[in-house]
């Protein structure tokens, strides 16, 4: 091997990497400017938007119940509820959210209540529907105040404290940093996103520098010239390399912005509420950045090693394409609740990063598990890279017709 011929060929690669527009945006652009926008606009309008159901004026349904005008009253007077007419197709306006919710009172409830019998009184709601479960939860916690003044009036006939029902108070009270909770929420989908970006921004430098040089009619070219395959394959995959590693450090440092934003504007618009704060200092961003090293590695040398089978552009990206799926599905895995990071997921690829990164944001460091976690894929990288210069050194590959 060459180091200096590995050189030459990779500052004529980053070159012409530089002046391409496809994979400046891809690497560069995407990562750094997606996550501001994504998250800030995602989150400010879900805020918008289930403030506004919130608020909304609920059409609600009564069946039964002209027996019980007390509860016909009081639910009458809910504040943001509406009343229509009752109608025998109160299932489809309900599935076709033309009411939010539909009230079953039982008949007789009003004398059954008077007589210390238990009655069942059915909500019915769309499930799934954000705006019909506000309508119903309205009805419910009205049903529930309804229920407890009941109760008070019939303690206070018999002379007896509401403390009877209630001898004491169960409390949860969080012992957490606002550090490991913020890592603990978001921090399985920050090494998601940086998993998922380390792969796109080396997608399109390793179409263009395989499949790309054969459409081009150049692959023939940069061969004859006086450089070894090894030092040829090896420029090539630090430049895809490069491209995957930019993209991994810039959607660190988006997140790590984007983050700091939200718990800022968060903490100035709800100081009542719970801090939302992730602490991706320095140690954290190096952590990462060197979990997120060798699965790079990795990726660019499969991306190669598969492009290189291509004919043209257009080929690549179908080959490319679907192998997306075999990183996100591992990479959704660790989002799932549940899924904690043990010695034998620490062997399977993409799936331990994701989760070793995970511990890191919360501030917590399983050295074991870090060890382990970067010595194996430091092994599947090394594996790839033979592939990949085996791979070049097939004529039938690279002028396959």
């Amino acid at each position: 091997m060459n180091l200096h011929a590995v050189g030459i060929v990779y500052r004529k690669e980053l070159t012409e990497w530089l002046r391409d527009r496809r994979t400046l945006i891809s690497t560069v652009v995407v990562p750094l400017l997606a996550f501001p926008l994504l998250i800030t606009g995602v989150i400010s309008l879900s805020s918008i938007m289930i403030g506004k159901a919130e608020k909304e004026t609920s059409k609600v349904m009564i069946i039964d119940g002209e027996d019980s005008p007390q509860l016909l009253e009081r639910l009458r007077k809910i504040e943001n509820l509406e009343i229509v007419p009752y109608a025998t197709n109160w299932r489809d306006q309900i599935s076709n959210k033309e009411i939010r919710a539909a009230v079953e009172i039982p008949k007789g409830f009003q004398t059954a209540l008077e007589s210390s019998n238990a009655e069942t009184i059915k909500i019915y709601f769309y499930q799934g529907e954000l705006k019909s479960s506000f309508g119903a939860n309205h009805v419910q916690d009205s049903l529930k105040d309804y229920r407890e003044s009941v109760v008070k009036e019939r303690l206070a006939a018999k002379n007896l404290p509401a403390s009877v029902l209630s001898p004491f108070e169960i409390k949860q009270e969080n012992v957490a940093p606002p550090e490991k909770v913020g890592g603990a929420t978001f921090g399985s989908f920050i090494g998601y996103m940086v998993i998922i970006l380390s792969m796109t921004g080396a997608i399109y430098p390793a179409i263009d520098l395989t499949a790309g040089e054969k459409e081009r009619g150049t692959m023939e070219t940069i061969l004859s010239s006086p450089v070894a395959r090894l030092d040829l394959v090896l420029g090539k995959f630090l430049l895809v390399f490069s491209a995957s590693l930019t993209t991994a450090i810039l959607s660190v440092i988006s997140m790590g912005s984007s983050f700091y934003f939200l718990g800022r504007t968060h903490s100035m618009t709800s100081p009542n509420s719970p801090a939302m704060h992730i602490n991706l200092g320095l140690t954290s961003v190096i952590a990462v950045f060197l979990m997120a090293l060798p699965l790079a590695v990795l990726f660019a040398a499969v991306l190669m090693t598969v492009a290189l089978f291509a004919k043209t552009y257009k080929e690549a990206q179908s080959y490319l394409t679907p192998m997306t799926f075999v990183v996100v599905i591992p990479a959704v895995a660790s989002v799932m609740p549940g899924v904690e990071l043990t010695p034998k997921l620490a062997l399977i690829p993409i799936l331990n990063t994701s989760l070793v990164c995970k511990e890191i944001i919360t501030g917590t460091y399983h050295w074991n598990s870090i060890a382990l976690i970067f010595a194996s894929t430091c092994v599947y990288a090394v594996v790839a890279i033979f592939l990949a210069v085996k791979t070049f050194q097939r004529e039938s590959v690279l002028f396959r017709s």
